[in-house]
């Protein structure tokens, strides 16, 4: 298991979008799950790559107070994959220059992990395919 990973988690397809990372096992609610691997990088260095991307899609986390970014491209693990969900099982914890996950209730195997993105650069103009019964359409 990766170092960053509290719990063993299988990346697959997802109904979602693409792929998905579930649960190998039961994992108890509230929960640390781990920490997202990426590089921290500059804002100005995360716009610069969004830009040299094809179609901008890059794995990016912004955070709130710190004019920096979490480039979840490079050193990768299996966080980096879960969907947004308006109903979310999962939350992510933006902090010290780290992006912790946490469950949000009981987390049956093989059930995919899910976090609501929240505010995204997206600007809620990106279909939301989640599913929920409380889906608002859009990230």
């Amino acid at each position: 298991m990766n170092k960053d990973l509290n719990y063993p988690l299988l990346i697959a397809k997802s109904r979602i979008a693409g792929k998905g990372a579930f649960a190998k096992s039961l994992i108890p609610a509230k929960k640390k799950l781990g920490n997202m691997g990426g590089e921290i990088i500059s804002y100005r260095e995360a716009q610069k790559r969004v830009r040299q991307q094809p179609h901008n899609v890059l794995y990016m986390v912004e955070f709130d107070n710190e004019p920096i970014a979490l480039d979840a491209s490079v050193n990768v693990n299996a966080l980096r994959h879960i969907n947004h969900s308006c109903d979310p099982n999962t939350f992510m914890r933006r902090a010290y220059r780290k992006v912790e996950f946490y469950t949000l209730r009981t987390i049956r195997k093989g059930e995919e992990l899910t976090c609501d993105y929240g505010e995204t650069h997206h600007e809620g103009t990106l279909p939301c395919r989640c599913g929920a019964a409380s889906c608002r359409g859009f990230i």
